[in-house]
C-alpha cells in the first residue's frame, strides 16, 4: 500500500471518530447509562489517538530512507487499524448493546495498539538522519 492510502484511511477514520463522538454526546447521552456512555467515549478517544498515529505512519513512511523502515511504518498502521476495530469497536458494541462477551475482544485491540507502537518505534530507529554535520539536508 502506498503512503497516500494511509492518509485517506486516516482521514476517513478521523471523520468517523468525530461522528461517533458527536453521536455519543448528543444521540446516546439520553439513552445510555453514564457508565456505558463513558465506555463509548473511551472507544472514541482511542479511535482518535490511533487515527493520528496512522497519519503519522503515512508521513514518516514517506520520509523513511530505507524500504525496511517504510514497511515497518506500514505494518504499524495496519496494527493501529486492527486495534481500532477490535478495541474501539468492541467498546462501541459493549456500550450500545450491553452484551458482555464484547468485553474479552477489547484486549486483542489493546495488544494490536501495543504492537503498532513497537513497530512505529522500530521504524523510527531504522530511519537515518538526513542532515550532515553542517546542518544541510542531504
Amino acid at each position: 500500500m502506498h503512503s497516500n492510502h494511509w492518509v485517506v484511511i486516516g482521514g476517513l477514520l478521523g471523520g468517523l471518530a468525530v461522528i461517533l463522538g458527536a453521536f455519543a454526546a448528543h444521540g446516546l447521552k439520553s439513552l445510555l447509562a453514564p457508565y456505558s456512555l463513558e465506555v463509548f467515549q473511551t472507544g472514541v478517544t482511542y479511535h482518535f489517538i490511533h487515527t493520528v498515529a496512522i497519519l503519522l505512519c503515512a508521513l514518516f513512511s514517506m520520509q523513511a530512507s530505507s524500504r525496511t523502515g517504510e514497511k515497518a511504518f506500514h505494518r504499524a498502521a495496519i496494527c493501529f487499524i486492527i486495534g481500532i476495530l477490535f478495541f474501539s469497536g468492541s467498546l462501541y458494541a459493549l456500550a450500545i448493546t450491553g452484551v458482555k462477551w464484547f468485553g474479552p475482544i477489547t484486549p486483542i485491540g489493546g495488544v494490536m495498539f501495543i504492537l503498532g507502537w513497537g513497530l512505529f518505534a522500530h521504524a523510527g530507529y531504522k530511519m537515518t538522519d538526513r542532515t550532515n554535520v553542517n546542518g544541510v539536508n542531504q
